[in-house]
Order: C-alpha cells, then sequence, then structure tokens
C-alpha cells in the first residue's frame, strides 16, 4: 500500500503540508480563477457563472457571489441552488464544505475548514489539519459570522451576525454569539 499523499492527507483530516507541490499548483490554479472573477463586473453573470463552475467541486444553476471572493482550493466547495453569497466572503476549503440549497450569507461571512495544531511543537513542523463543514438548506449566516472547521449548522436555521460558530447547530433554530449558542426554535 502507498503511502498517502499530502492532499489526501488534508481532505482525510490528518496533518499535512500545505507547501506540498499538487496543494501549491491546485491554489495556484484557483489563484488565477479567482482573479478573473473579482475583476467581473455585475453585467458579466454568464463568465462568473462559468468561472464557478471551473472553480467550484459542484455547483448548481442559480448561484450568485458578489466580488470580492477567496478561497483556497475552490474544488473542495459544493454549492446547491439559489446560493448567494455577499462581499468579501472567504471560504478555507482545506477539506470539504457542502453548502445546500437556498444558502444566503451577507457580507465578509467566514468559513474555514482549515486549522493549525494547538501543540507548539507539532505547529513548528508546518504542518496543518482541515476538517469538513456541512451547511443545510435554507441556512441564513449573518454578516461577519465565522464557522470554524468541523461543524455542521442544520437546514432551516439563522446565525446571528458575527457570531463564531464553533460546535454543531441545530435545525430549525436561531443561533448568535460567541461561542454561537442556540437562542431559539423557529419551528
Amino acid at each position: 500500500m502507498s503511502e498517502k499523499t499530502e492532499k489526501q492527507k488534508m481532505l482525510a483530516g490528518e496533518l499535512y503540508l500545505a507547501d506540498d507541490v499538487e496543494l501549491t499548483n491546485d491554489n495556484k490554479r484557483a489563484s488565477l480563477l479567482l482573479k478573473q472573477y473579482n475583476f467581473t463586473t455585475v453585467e458579466d453573470t454568464e463568465m462568473r457563472l462559468e468561472i464557478l463552475k471551473k472553480l467550484f467541486g459542484k455547483i448548481k444553476a442559480k448561484i450568485q457571489i458578489v466580488p470580492p471572493f477567496h478561497c483556497d482550493y475552490g474544488s473542495n466547495i459544493y454549492v446547491g441552488d439559489e446560493f448567494y453569497m455577499n462581499y468579501g466572503c472567504v471560504i478555507l476549503d482545506c477539506n470539504i464544505v457542502h453548502i445546500g440549497d437556498n444558502v444566503k450569507c451577507a457580507p465578509y461571512v467566514q468559513i474555514y475548514t482549515a486549522y493549525h495544531p494547538t501543540d507548539p511543537q507539532i505547529r513548528q513542523t508546518k504542518k496543518e489539519l482541515a476538517a469538513p463543514i456541512n451547511i443545510g438548506n435554507n441556512v441564513w449566516i449573518g454578516g461577519g459570522a465565522i464557522v470554524c472547521p468541523g461543524v455542521d449548522i442544520g437546514d432551516n436555521t439563522t446565525i446571528g451576525a458575527g457570531s463564531v460558530v464553533v460546535k454543531d447547530i441545530p435545525a430549525n433554530v436561531i443561533a448568535v454569539g460567541n461561542p454561537c449558542k442556540v437562542i431559539r426554535s423557529v419551528s
């Protein structure tokens, strides 16, 4: 059995080196596509869609991301129908990010699968970690919210502006704060 590549380790949630040749090339590819995307205008709807089709792992027909937008690889992002992401959002997709249908993100939402080891000796090795994120259908994420690695957000949930989501949030709730906590049900 052959040893895992750094990319395979990354996607498996294991320690990996981000400056690996394959990952560096994947990041360069995404950077070039993002450069094109971020220089488009409102009139360039079809061009934006074509770039996102090349960039992301999978998208459905109706998607709108207002530039500027940034991600690491793009290929690990899977987006449902009627997705909207406002200005200045970032998705660090060092692991898989699944985003359901009818998800809306306000400006400066940050979705981070990537993180660093807390052990300073391991951190000095330059090895990193990443954990997947799943965002259900009909989710609204308020401005400036941060979704941390390994988090699942259930269907029909609202995440308040400025929240820091460090643990799973169930379906059909409103959750706010730092750390983000459920304040009430919506069902």
